[in-house]
């Protein structure tokens, strides 16, 4: 399966958290404002991450900036 693949694979780029204001689910128990994670996979609309749990997540990129 691809998603236990992202677990090894190294990171595509990195992203830096600017905000955690979600309209329709919590995301600030996985991500830290200000805190940089690494990307595993993007795609137009997600960024794939390594968050807080430790496994990999996808969340809008709205919540990030490029670094």
């Amino acid at each position: 399966m691809l998603h236990e693949e992202w677990l090894t694979i190294e990171s595509v780029k990195q992203v830096k958290v600017v905000q955690t204001d979600a309209k329709k689910y919590k995301v600030s128990d996985m991500l830290t404002v200000g805190q940089t994670y690494d990307v595993v996979n993007e795609t137009e609309e997600y960024y794939h991450i390594r968050d807080n749990s430790g496994k990999v997540g996808g969340y809008y990129k709205e919540y990030f900036e490029e670094i």
